[in-house]
């Protein structure tokens, strides 16, 4: 007979039984595994030596695993009771332990027969055959119906613990075949982690509640490493080139020009560029890709800054105008909120080009086929502006 390579189904049945072993004593153990309650298990269970030392069942149940609660015996320990080399034939089927189940809550065979809707011989042979592979008695029958046996009760527990264990896991393939569940992982660059992900998400999230999500930030380098590397499922970031990488335009942010509530020009509503020059600018420092988009523009027009402080972060360049440290080129979905509530006005530059930046999402070129989650949240992304959505949140 082959051996199953059912692994999952192999532990669990394993586990099933070294745990109601545990539950029965040492002394009572051995004698299960002797045969005095049936027929002997000495085949399917024998004594190995590991590490240089010979373990049994008399020492195996003082061995858990914390990682599965009190009173569950790890693989490692039950490969320490004995090697056990279960076949196919000899692994409880599904039907077996739904049969044990439901004999033990209901107390006949004609009952439980009828609640799963098949024959009595039927049923009456599903639980003959879980007793064959424990190697003993579970039920006593008599003239008013079956009641379990110290095995049985034994076992109980654990055969509905395993059968709990299915359910869930069909509940949780459903989830992730449907796009309702699984996990999805999102690298972004700050300004879209920071200003734009979570308006993705909420709406995303509203779709697909049980869909596990993490989020994780970088520049955009960091994230192309994170798409690399497969630690993330998408990369959100600007247009990076790499012959491992496969991207497409989620959206395009314009950098604006920004001053506190105060400033001339905030009643001016638009200046030409010469005359932003002369202000004291708060700019990007070299760690941002805005530094050169921004720095570009200043040498096409033969135009240098009178002054300027420099910052690492767009949340601080906001804060530093607000406190009227300065004037700033700031990209339009990290200040609509400020815009919103007067805290910051735009001003239009006549003279100038838009400058937009792209932002992409990236994956893999070798990965595959999609996760189902990941599709999911690119179905939820299409037509998105970005822009105009948190324009309507923070304007309306």
């Amino acid at each position: 007979m082959r051996v199953s390579r059912l692994l999952v189904l192999v532990v669990a049945v394993a586990e099933v039984r070294a745990e109601a072993l545990c539950q029965l004593g040492h002394s009572q153990a051995r004698r299960f595994l002797l045969g005095e309650f049936g027929p002997p298990l000495e085949p399917r269970v024998r004594p190995i030596s590991l590490a240089g030392r010979r373990a049994d069942v008399g020492e195996s149940c003082s061995h858990h695993d914390p990682t599965l609660g009190d009173g569950v015996i790890s693989v490692k320990t039950i490969l320490m009771m004995g090697s056990i080399g279960m076949t196919d034939t000899m692994a409880p089927q599904l039907g077996q332990l739904q049969a044990f189940r439901e004999v033990a809550r209901l107390g006949t065979i004609s009952r439980a027969a009828e609640a799963l809707f098949v024959s009595q011989p039927a049923l009456t042979a599903r639980i003959q055959g879980l007793e064959r592979t424990l190697g003993s008695s579970l039920f006593v029958r008599g003239r008013h119906g079956s009641r379990l046996t110290e095995v049985g009760r034994a076992f109980l527990p654990h055969a509905e613990r395993a059968l709990t264990a299915l359910e869930r896991g069909r509940a949780a393939v459903a989830e992730v075949v449907s796009g309702s569940g699984g996990r999805l992982t999102i690298g972004a660059a700050p300004a879209v982690s920071t200003y734009v992900l979570p308006t993705m998400l909420h709406r995303f999230q509203a779709d697909h509640p049980d869909v596990h999500l993490s989020v994780r930030s970088g520049h955009s380098e960091d994230v192309l490493e994170m798409v690399l590397r497969e630690e993330v499922d998408l990369g959100l970031m600007r247009p990076i080139q790499h012959a491992d990488v496969i991207s497409s335009l989620l959206y395009e942010d314009e950098l604006v020009l920004v001053v506190h509530h105060g400033h001339p020009f905030a009643s001016r509503g638009e200046i030409p560029m010469e005359r932003m020059a002369t202000e004291h600018l708060i700019l990007f420092d070299r760690t941002s890709s805005y530094h050169e988009l921004t720095s570009a523009v200043f040498r096409q027009a033969g135009i240098a800054p009178r002054g300027y402080l420099e910052v690492d972060n767009i949340d601080a360049a906001k804060r530093m105008v607000e406190q009227r440290l300065g004037i700033a080129l700031l990209p339009r979905t990290s200040v609509l909120a400020e815009i919103g509530t007067g805290r910051l006005f735009p001003v239009k530059i006549t003279d100038m080009a838009p400058l937009k930046r792209q932002i992409v999402v990236a994956r893999r070129r070798d990965a595959g086929e999609m996760g189902l989650s990941a599709a999911a949240f690119l179905r939820t992304l299409d037509g998105l502006r970005p822009d105009e959505e948190l324009s309507h949140h923070f304007l309306a």
